[in-house]
């Protein structure tokens, strides 16, 4: 008799932790489903800043754009008027003392739109290429708008035939993510100018740089940064917000674009900000140098 009720305890107490089991599980799946709905609702009611406007992070991309898509045919005129030209003068000590690549590499430059700064690659490689050696520079960037004007502008200046040992690629794709696009540690070398700060995820963009670079490859940034001079920053501010907007609304007839490109500069992180989240994406000897009072600051790093 007691062997008989062992056994039906046993039994009983068998099934028992089966359904509590089942009834674990249950509760397990339906609370990770819980946390996962919870967090793809706090991730689609996420702020940032688009300028000094509040908006919600899955707007951005598409406010941003619009932007660029409004400026995109003036936007190359825009940068010589706002900046007195210097803008050329950034971004040839960007590339010919920061920057440095070499003959047979692949580089990939990233919101480089009317191709400004992928030029300057290829007119560096194709200087610097021994006969016979081929190189690759990839222009990416997320407006088609832009793109298309970075075609034009290598079709007008004949850059193919100028550079038949430098190969160009065209990628439209967002710097945030280019797994389906780019493999991991394949490029030499990895330029964003004036376009990081567009970005929603800044983070996600510097992880990306690190994940594309091969090992010993550079990470170049050029980017408005701060002005720490009181006088320079009182002068630089009133040009800023008084001027700009107002040119772009008589040569590109929109204010509005221009108004929100100043206002996101004052959004970027500063110079020792940057630094620091290139660091935490990986890279090593991280720097920057300041070019005209920290109006604009040359930031860079290598992945080892």
């Amino acid at each position: 008799m007691r062997k008989l009720l062992n056994a039906q305890t046993i039994k009983s107490g068998s099934k028992l932790l089966r359904n509590n089991s089942s009834s674990s599980s249950a509760c397990l799946y339906h609370e990770s489903k819980q946390v996962l709905n919870n967090s793809s609702a706090a991730e689609q009611n996420s702020t940032t800043h688009f300028g000094f406007k509040t908006v919600l992070e899955s707007e951005k991309e598409k406010l941003v754009g619009g932007v660029f898509h409004n400026v995109a045919s003036r936007y190359d005129i825009m940068n010589d008027l706002m900046s007195g030209s210097l803008h050329r003068v950034w971004k040839d000590q960007l590339i010919e003392y920061h920057y440095k690549p070499q003959a047979g590499g692949t580089y990939l430059d990233v919101a480089g739109g009317t191709g400004d700064v992928g030029f300057r690659i290829v007119e560096a490689l194709r200087r610097n290429s021994p006969p016979g050696v081929k190189s690759k520079v990839i222009i990416s960037d997320i407006n088609p708008s832009m793109l298309q004007v970075g075609k034009d502008n290598a079709a007008r200046l004949k850059l193919s035939e100028s550079s038949p040992n430098v190969e160009i690629d065209w990628l439209e794709a967002n710097a945030e993510d280019f797994t389906s696009k780019i493999e991991s540690n394949s490029v030499d070398g990895y330029t964003i100018c004036f376009g990081i700060r567009n970005c929603t995820h800044i983070d996600r963009v510097l992880k990306e740089a690190y994940r594309v670079l091969k090992p010993g490859g550079c990470f170049c940034c050029l980017e408005f940064s701060e002005v720490n001079d009181v006088i320079v920053k009182q002068i630089y501010d009133w040009y800023s917000f008084n001027v700009i907007p107002k040119m772009g609304e008589l040569v590109a007839n929109d204010a509005d674009s221009y108004q929100y490109l100043v206002e996101s500069i004052r959004k970027f992180p500063n110079q020792t900000k940057f630094k620091g989240m290139i660091e935490e994406a990986g890279f090593k000897n991280a720097r920057y140098t300041n070019l005209t009072f920290g109006v604009v600051a040359i930031h860079s790093g290598i992945k080892l």
